[in-house]
Parts: structure tokens; C-alpha cells; sequence
């Protein structure tokens, strides 16, 4: 076998354990039964320990100076296994393995903490979890700036510099529409009545069929926060059920099939190798979010899910035009996943600089939900009233995903591309979604992103399937026509 073969066949081996560590996890936050954290924390934190020990073998820098690639696709993995190993060996083996226990603990601490709307509770754990963050940030970094060095592991070539420009670009046009829209004077209202929660799923099931999730390879299971899980043949999302509010079940499925659909699409033969899964989460929150909002929300596809609604629940008491501005209506609210698209990304922004100034050392973890409810008064208007409301809404900080945030915004800026793109590549689009085919669009995403995986760098993927670089104008350009159109 030559070095190349070695060092794949390693890779293989290392990527089947982080497939089982994350089956790991997606138990955790579905099936595992509560008394267990303490035993699953030990077991992650093992776990962590021989992916780690995987990933630094010295052997994979021999392979590495001999492999020759037979092909683009041992290029792009030869790149993609050289910086993880370079990225990973920089990380003492002992804070990998405590990273992993502690972040698996706080992840059952901020699910108790959230329920009982504690964040006192939560705060010593969240300091462990943010210290060391830091300390891994100083050792990836090198010197460099210590967010930058825990985004590159969601986004590669992004920084922080970078995204805040946009991010600066966003804000004022997303503020203006959305005053104005809040200040309509017939504004949409929400859906009346209550909706069983077991039809609430068997319709869930329903949509992600037609939005390509292969129900052979994957699994809708509730969980408390909405995830997708896996790659290639076993790909597994969650949703979540409210009696009042139908569209956070069927919405967050869709989002989470945007998500498992790229991972099932990746090409089978990239399985077990680096590039076997998603390349960014920038490009994965875009396949997400234009699933969820660019097609599942438009004015066609409202009038499928009009019918399948009213079929499933009996009368709505809105009529099919209604339930189109119902589906899309701007509200003040505090849940980020529960947000319109005009002020999902204010949530997201809030969220990254917090993060940002924690990682900077400028935010103690102790003061975060005061920082937070200043925060959200100054951009929003209103404060939160409790911290489920508030710093206790997401998991993401409590298991250690600290530059996270940002790529959503990010994927809802390269959604707005790909939508400009696709409508370009597929006028007849809207026909297909008033019959509850959205297969077009799939197919189209199918081709130009999903089937590449880890193929191509991130922004890279964008340009090719778009034909310009990514920037943020289709995304303010789509928001403004929709919610102006919306509402006069």
C-alpha cells in the first residue's frame, strides 16, 4: 500500500469514531435517561480522548510528507487532513478529554437550568466551559486573535473582521424594514386555536419526505432543541412540538431536513473520509434556511401547506392569503428559532458579540444574562422576562460551540445568493411549490452543493453554484420585495 492508501485507511477508522461519538450525543439529548449525564460525560470525554489521540498520530505527518493524490478529490483530503492534524496537535490530549467531559455535563446543567429559569445555576459551569475555550483558543491560535481561531473551526477562511463588516451592512436595512413592517397598520396575526402535537408530527414526517430526507437513512425523534445528527447513511434530526404554535414544529423540521439532506446528498463516495460531510456550517445553515424559508415559506408552498393544514386540523379560521402572511408574520418575541426572517439575524448578531467579548476575556460568564437583557432591550425594545427567554434559550454555548453563531447569519447570506441564482436556473419554480414539489429546488441545491461535500473551500462552493461571490445584497434585496409586498 502506498501512503496515500495508509493514511485513508486511517482517516477511515477515525472518521467512523466520530460517528459513533456523535451517535453519542444525539442520544444524550433524545432517549438517554436523565440519571445517566454524570456516566455519558465520562464515556464523551474517553472518547474524545482516542479521537485525539487518532488525529495527532505522528504517522499522519509521515503519510502526509509521502502521499501523492491520484485525484482532486485525495487533493482536497490531503488538505483537509493536513489541517486537522496541524489544528489538532496544537491541543494538549488532557484538554481535549476535559472539553469533551465537561461540556457533555454542562450540556445536562444548562437543560435544568433552562427548565427552571436559573441561570445562577448554570453560571459556574458556563465559566469552566468558557475557560477552557479560551485555553484552547490560545493554543490554536498561535498568537493570532483567539475568536478567529475558534471560528475557523465552522468556517474556514472566515474571521471576525470579515463578518462584522457584513454583519454592519446587514443591520441598519434589517432594523428599517422591520420597524416599518411592525408599524403596519394591518399586521398579520397569529394562527388561532390549538393543534394536537401526534398530528403536528405525522405532518411533520409528511414534509420532510417532500423535501428529500430519505426516512431509510434517518429518523425524526422531540428533543428540546431542534438538531440534525450524522452523515451518509445514518443522518437523524429533532424537532419539537407546541400546541399553540403548529408552524414551530413543521418549520424547524424543515430547517433540520436542509441540514440532514446535505449530509445524505454528500457523494457515497466521499463516505468515511474528510470529505464525507458538510463543508462549513456557513454552506450547511444555507441549505437549511432556504429550505426552511426561501421555499417552505413562499407565497406558492403556503398554499399547499394551507390545504395539508386544513386537511390534518380541520378549518384554520384564516383564509389561504391570510395563512401566507400568518406564516411569515413579523412579531416581537425573544426565541431566536421562533424569530421571522427579517430579525433572525439581530438575534444571531447579539449572540456574537457576546460570545466574542467572552472569548476576548471582556464579558465574565457570571454577568452574561445582565449583558444580555441590556442587549436585547437595545436592539429589540423590550426586555427579556425570564432567562429561558433570554442566555438560557440555546445550547450551543453550554457544550462548547464558541464561533458557532455567526455561520447562521452567514448560511442566510448564502442562502440569499443561491435563491437569486436558482430562480434564475428554474422560472418555473413556483409551479412546482403550489403542488407541494419543491424536488426542483432540492435537486438544484442536490447538484450544486450537497453532492460535493467537503470538495471545495466554502466561499468557493458558493461562487461555483451561484456564478458571483457571495455578498449580502440577494439576501436584503429578497427580505425587502417579500415583507414589503407583505406588508404594503
Amino acid at each position: 500500500m502506498t501512503a496515500f492508501d495508509d493514511l485513508m485507511a486511517h482517516q477511515r477508522e477515525t472518521e467512523a469514531l466520530g460517528q459513533i461519538a456523535g451517535r453519542l450525543s444525539w442520544d444524550q439529548e433524545t432517549v438517554m435517561p436523565r440519571g445517566s449525564a454524570d456516566q455519558r460525560a465520562e464515556e464523551m470525554g474517553v472518547m474524545e480522548g482516542l479521537l485525539h489521540a487518532r488525529r495527532t498520530d505522528p504517522r499522519i505527518g509521515e503519510w502526509l510528507d509521502k502521499a501523492q493524490a491520484p485525484d482532486a478529490a485525495g487533493e482536497a483530503s490531503l488538505r483537509l487532513i493536513r489541517r486537522s492534524f496541524e489544528r489538532t496537535a496544537r491541543v494538549p490530549a488532557r484538554l481535549a478529554t476535559e472539553l469533551a467531559r465537561v461540556t457533555s455535563k454542562a450540556q445536562g446543567q444548562w437543560a435544568e437550568a433552562r427548565a427552571a429559569d436559573d441561570f445562577a445555576a448554570f453560571a459556574p459551569v458556563l465559566a469552566q466551559v468558557v475557560a477552557l475555550k479560551r485555553e484552547e483558543a490560545a493554543a490554536l491560535a498561535d498568537g493570532g486573535d483567539l475568536y478567529d481561531a475558534l471560528l475557523d473551526d465552522y468556517e474556514p477562511g472566515a474571521t471576525a473582521k470579515s463578518l462584522s463588516a457584513m454583519f454592519d451592512a446587514l443591520r441598519p436595512r434589517l432594523m428599517a424594514l422591520r420597524d416599518r413592517a411592525l408599524g403596519a397598520p394591518t399586521p398579520p396575526s397569529a394562527l388561532p386555536g390549538t393543534f394536537d402535537p401526534k398530528v403536528q408530527m405525522h405532518l411533520t414526517r409528511k414534509l420532510a419526505i417532500a423535501f428529500g430526507y430519505d426516512m431509510n437513512r434517518g429518523r425524526i425523534d422531540r428533543a428540546v432543541h431542534p438538531f440534525s445528527s450524522g452523515s451518509g447513511r445514518d443522518v437523524r434530526i429533532t424537532t419539537r412540538t407546541d400546541p399553540a404554535d403548529p408552524f414551530n414544529c413543521l418549520y424547524s423540521t424543515i430547517h433540520e431536513v436542509g441540514h440532514a439532506t446535505y449530509e445524505q446528498n454528500i457523494d457515497d463516495a466521499y463516505l468515511f473520509t474528510p470529505l464525507g460531510g458538510g463543508v462549513s456550517m456557513g454552506v450547511h445553515e444555507s441549505q437549511s434556511r432556504i429550505y426552511e424559508n426561501q421555499l417552505a415559506r413562499s407565497e406558492p408552498f403556503c398554499g399547499w401547506l394551507f390545504g395539508q393544514m386544513t386537511e390534518a386540523f380541520g378549518d384554520l379560521g384564516v383564509s389561504e392569503r391570510e395563512f401566507f402572511r400568518t406564516v411569515n408574520r413579523l412579531h416581537k418575541g425573544f426565541i431566536r428559532t421562533e424569530s421571522d426572517e427579517v430579525q433572525y439575524n439581530l438575534h444571531v448578531l447579539l449572540r456574537f458579540d457576546l460570545e466574542r467579548s467572552m472569548i476576548a476575556g471582556d464579558l465574565d460568564p457570571a454577568d452574561l444574562e445582565g449583558a444580555w437583557n441590556e442587549r436585547f432591550e437595545a436592539d429589540f425594545g423590550y426586555r427579556p422576562e425570564r432567562a429561558s427567554q433570554g442566555c438560557l434559550q440555546d445550547v450551543h454555548w453550554s457544550v462548547g460551540l464558541f464561533g458557532y453563531f455567526p455561520t447562521y447569519t452567514l448560511g442566510n447570506v448564502y442562502a440569499g445568493c443561491l435563491n437569486a441564482a436558482m430562480r434564475a436556473d428554474l422560472p418555473d419554480l413556483d409551479a412546482a411549490l403550489a403542488n407541494g414539489d419543491p424536488s426542483p429546488a432540492t435537486a438544484w441545491l442536490r447538484d450544486k452543493v450537497q453532492v460535493h461535500g467537503g470538495l471545495y473551500q466554502p466561499r468557493e462552493v458558493i461562487t461555483r453554484a451561484c456564478g458571483f461571490e457571495p455578498s449580502e445584497a440577494p439576501l436584503l434585496d429578497y427580505l425587502e420585495a417579500k415583507f414589503g409586498a407583505i406588508y404594503g
